[in-house]
């Protein structure tokens, strides 16, 4: 009877342990599909919204066989968000691992990027949130892009 006692209190234990990392699981995947969910209906009160201040954004390009590390804008990338424009920008994500501790969390995602219905390039998108007074927001992003050896 004890044994069954244990073993129920520790599944118990675990099964809390495992809706907890759900939980911050879907916050902290909210906040990035709210990133291209408002840059791809033009929204960028909502992308803006997945960013904490200070935010770094950055991509790796190759140029002669050779990668490197190009830094971009954050206010320039909502700027481009929110301004007029007649295509609609749509970067389709999985998330294939999400790693969290305490007020850290990293996202791994395959991503491939459409203008309007108009296959662009794919890679993979690394993101860093912390979760802070405002809840989880993106401090770091870095990504690949390519037009190769993209799965269907």
């Amino acid at each position: 009877m004890k044994r069954v006692f244990v073993l129920a209190l520790i599944c118990a234990f675990f099964s809390e342990k495992l809706v907890a990392q759900s939980f911050h699981e879907d916050a902290v995947k909210k906040v990035v599909n709210n990133l291209f969910l408002g840059m791809k209906n033009g929204d960028s009160t909502l992308s803006s919204s997945a960013f904490a201040m200070n935010s770094i954004l950055q991509t790796i390009v190759s140029k002669d066989g050779e990668s490197m590390v190009r830094t971009e804008s954050v206010s320039e990338f909502i700027k481009f968000i929110g301004t007029p424009h007649s295509q609609k920008y749509d970067q389709r994500i999985v998330f294939t691992k999400i790693l969290i501790d305490g007020p850290l969390a990293s996202v791994w995602a395959d991503y491939k990027f459409y203008v309007d219905d108009k296959f662009s390039h794919c890679g993979v998108n690394s993101f860093q949130l912390v979760k802070g007074k405002k809840g989880w927001q993106i401090v770091y992003i870095i990504d690949t892009r390519r037009k190769d050896d993209c799965k269907s």
